[in-house]
């Protein structure tokens, strides 16, 4: 049987590429990616040649087609049930449903002043106000969720084990590295363990030597 395939923006770039690559690269699984580097002039032809949305990520697993980051973690989920995606506990799976719900939603704030780059290092970056207020509900997000689930589950991620929430705040890690946003020591613990993730580092790597430059950097 053929290996699904993902089909990515560039990595530099693209966050909801990051989640579910994340979570099927750190579990080692078999697939095939397709990068399709991003604000280029064949871009939105060949994402479409993929996504009927037009945009990206995109998993194929065989007659199977999936868009939206976290409809693909779902589907990973129920293909996967060994990969613990989320938590057994019924409290605590749905504390994690809720919370990555949210980032989908939400954080438009964050997202527009503190666009993802993983190759870049700001020093005393200006953050508005509607990006401050999205950071500290990041933070208290993760306050709760390593307070009441992750320290008494023993791992070191927001449920314990890395699951599926932990693929969706992924993004937002490297763009608090990005931007040198200060974190509290609970914040910090939690982002050193995504960051120290085998499958972070090969994405970060990866990142690192693609050759395209956004628009907002030129």
């Amino acid at each position: 049987m053929a290996n699904p395939i993902l089909v990515i923006g560039s990595k530099n770039y693209s966050s909801w590429s990051l989640r579910p690559w994340l979570a099927m690269a750190a579990h080692s699984a078999a697939f095939d990616e397709v990068v399709i580097p991003l604000q280029m002039p064949d871009t939105a032809r060949r994402i479409r040649e993929h996504s009927p949305t037009g945009r990206v990520p995109v998993l194929r697993d065989g007659p199977v087609v999936i868009w939206e980051s976290l409809a693909i973690l779902e589907y990973l989920a129920e293909k996967h049930p060994d990969w613990g995606l989320w938590p057994a506990d019924r409290g605590a799976r749905a504390h994690a449903r809720a919370i990555s719900n949210e980032m989908h939603a939400g954080f438009r704030g964050l997202r527009e002043a503190l666009p993802m780059n993983v190759r870049r290092r700001y020093v005393d970056f200006a953050i508005g106000a509607d990006a401050r207020q999205d950071i500290d509900r990041v933070l208290q997000i993760w306050r709760d969720a390593r307070n009441l689930f992750g320290r008494p589950a023993g791992g070191d991620f927001l449920f314990g084990p890395f699951g599926a929430a932990d693929a969706m705040y992924a993004p937002v890690v490297t763009r608090f590295l990005t931007y040198g946003v200060p974190l509290d020591p609970v914040a910090q613990g939690y982002a050193d363990a995504v960051m120290a993730l085998p499958a972070m580092q090969a994405w970060m790597r990866d990142a690192a030597a693609e050759p395209e430059i956004a628009v907002y950097e030129k």
